[in-house]
């Protein structure tokens, strides 16, 4: 008889990874999720795993904790680990999520630490599957529409960020592992409570209202008709949960996207709405906008990096047919902006001072 089954899980207690963690252990009923954690992450781990057990009793006992890290060869757990026999499946969250990162820790966690997942699972003689998440932005500079079966459409990266996430989906495809790919666009805070770990994406926008007068005048960057795509977290947890049902799906890329994008203009203006300001929306070509933010003291005041900026003006639509289709299925749809931006600004107004901006990796 096989023995136990045991699921690989990179990423927690990640922003998604902590919210994760319990519905795949519903959906997976006897199985043990054998977390990789970095020693520097153990004792938030473990605090994440207490809290984890008391709101969702069926995960007791079903959460193991081991030290490792995917930069390291065999994700630091030694080439005979115990556990590869009976690993049946893997989830790899961990990633550098910061559109600042320097090229060489980007390279090393996204792109070497994923080759280092991968080889690890190739020794897995029971592994079903590996869900590995992606970003919608290996899209890069394309335009138009791409597509959830595009990836290497010659188009370049606007920061390394980008580039290593291309470059990591680049090796599950050529892998030749079963895999799902999930490509969220930005995500941000729970639809229902607003509630998020970090502020970053579009809370810098958020941060930069907060410091203008107002009524006053606010930059739009290009025209502001391009489409600002954000999801916010509790979709991309349930649509992951059923779209890696262990009893079904396939082995397809998912963009985890808004089907029906607000264009960033509109955003602005809801944002301002519920900030309870008045701004005259003002267009600056992005280069320009790009110059007038590099000085560091002025991306410190308005508290966002420079390299946001690309994504105010982004000329790219994501197809959604084979997520849309496949969630319908389960019931799962993405909730429009509109429905959930008041419960967003809420929480970022009573918790601006005491929420990360940077994302843990």
């Amino acid at each position: 008889m096989p023995g136990p089954e045991h699921v690989l899980f990179t990423g927690f207690p990640g922003f998604i990874g902590e919210r994760l963690l319990p519905r795949l252990i519903e959906r997976r009923p006897g199985a043990i999720f054998v977390c990789l954690v970095q020693p520097r992450f153990r004792e938030a781990a473990e605090r994440s795993v207490a809290a984890l057990e008391v709101r969702h009793p069926h995960a007791r006992g079903r959460i193991r904790l081991t030290e490792g890290d995917i930069t390291l060869a065999d994700l630091g757990l030694g080439g005979g680990s115990a556990l590869l026999p009976s690993l049946t499946a893997a989830y790899h969250l961990a990633a550098v999520y910061d559109l600042a990162v320097s090229r060489d820790l980007a390279m090393s966690v996204n792109v070497e630490g994923t080759r280092n997942v991968l080889r690890f699972l190739e020794r897995a003689p029971r592994l079903q599957r590996l869900h590995y998440v992606s970003t919608a932005y290996v899209s890069g500079t394309a335009t138009g529409i791409f597509r959830e079966t595009d990836l290497d459409v010659g188009q370049r990266f606007k920061n390394f960020y980008e580039e290593t996430k291309f470059l990591a989906e680049v090796a599950v495809a050529e892998s030749g592992l079963p895999a799902t790919i999930y490509r969220p666009a930005i995500v941000v805070g729970d639809s229902r409570t607003g509630a998020t770990a970090k502020f970053d994406g579009p809370y810098f926008t958020l941060a930069a209202m907060q410091r203008m007068p107002s009524p006053g005048l606010f930059l739009k960057v290009g025209r502001g008709k391009n489409p600002a795509n954000l999801v916010p977290v509790d979709f991309i947890i349930a649509a992951m949960a059923a779209l890696s049902d262990p009893h079904g799906g396939a082995a397809r890329t998912y963009h985890l996207t808004d089907p029906s994008p607000l264009s960033v203009s509109e955003v602005a203006r809801l944002l301002a709405r519920e900030m309870e300001k008045r701004f005259l929306l003002v267009p600056v070509p992005l280069a320009v906008a790009r110059a007038a933010f590099r000085p560091a003291a002025v991306q410190a005041f308005f508290g966002m990096p420079v390299q946001t900026l690309d994504y105010f003006d982004h000329p790219c639509r994501y197809d959604t047919t084979q997520a849309t289709a496949d969630l319908a299925a389960a019931g799962v749809a993405c909730p429009p902006f509109p429905s959930y931006v008041r419960e967003m600004v809420a929480f970022y107004r009573a918790h601006r001072d005491g929420t990360r901006r940077a994302a843990m990796a």
